[in-house]
């Protein structure tokens, strides 16, 4: 977990220390095209304008990228529950062969893997009727919830991110209209020139905030779903793991409380007799 939250800071500083270099180069280049009298390009125009707030916007948008891309990669079926690996166990576990199945799972660093190694040793062979199915049950609940606040870490950013970005645009917002007031107070007058400005702070900060927001929480409510569901995928797997295994063992026991017939010998004496009253009663034509 410390290692994954010094990746991420190590990599976030990264994309904030490239956006802000560059955000500094465009505000040179503007100051030279002003003194030039050059025209505004387009990058003038939509990010420049929007005033010092916009570097923190576009690290925020910077970062939700990398963690929209990161988590996407990272969370997916061939690191949860590889469909080789499932049909493995789960010949393992017919087979009753426990403890191969634990030896192969531990080759494996998905989180099915991880599961099974940590899950099946709670096996208990002396219950042979359930196999001590409640430990190993609680074992899953325990690693769930053990794994689940590492993955879900970079994830619960990317919300934070999807909130902190509109926040910010606000704060520019606030910031152009404080800026165009305090113009009308020093003029007496609303002379669009001098407005323009501070109305481009409010609007640019507020539309890039909603970028940010936009790109963040939709992906966070996607790869959470897909996370919860890949993880149920895993668990489930586990369960029909010991639940084959439990089947095979006490299948004598299960076929003999099963009567080859539904009602035996004795039923169908039954049948036919209630049969022979029905016609010896019938109408005589």
């Amino acid at each position: 977990m410390k290692a994954m939250i010094a990746r991420f800071g190590v990599r976030a500083l990264s994309f904030g220390a490239v956006a802000v270099m560059s955000m500094s180069n465009l505000f040179a280049a503007e100051e030279a095209a002003k003194g030039g009298g050059g025209e505004k390009t387009m990058l003038d125009k939509w990010i420049i304008d929007g005033g010092w707030t916009m570097i923190p916007i576009v690290v925020l948008l910077a970062i939700a990228i990398f963690l929209a891309v990161y988590c996407l990669m990272s969370i997916n079926k061939n690191k949860f529950c590889p469909d080789d690996l499932r049909g493995q166990l789960v010949a393992l576990m017919g087979e009753c062969r426990v403890r191969s199945a634990i030896e192969l799972a531990t080759t494996s660093p998905t989180y099915l893997g991880r599961l099974v190694a940590y899950a099946l040793p709670n096996i208990d062979a002396t219950r042979p009727e359930d196999l001590g199915k409640d430990a190993v049950e609680d074992a899953i609940v325990d690693f769930a919830n053990n794994e689940r606040s590492t993955i879900m870490f970079p994830v619960d950013v990317l919300a934070l991110v999807g909130s902190l970005g509109p926040s910010l645009g606000l704060f520019g917002t606030i910031q152009g209209m404080v800026g165009c007031f305090g113009v009308l107070a020093a003029s007496g007058q609303a002379d669009p020139s001098q407005l323009a400005g501070d109305i481009s702070v409010a609007l640019l900060t507020t539309f890039w905030g909603l970028i940010v927001s936009i790109v963040a929480i939709p992906t966070f409510f996607f790869i959470k779903k897909h996370a919860q569901k890949l993880e149920s995928e895993a668990v489930n797997v586990v369960s029909e793991m010991v639940n084959t295994s439990i089947n095979v063992i006490n299948a004598e026991a299960q076929l003999a409380r099963i009567p080859e017939g539904l009602g035996g010998e004795e039923g169908y004496e039954e049948y036919a007799e209630g049969q022979e009253g029905e016609w010896e009663g019938a109408p005589q034509a």
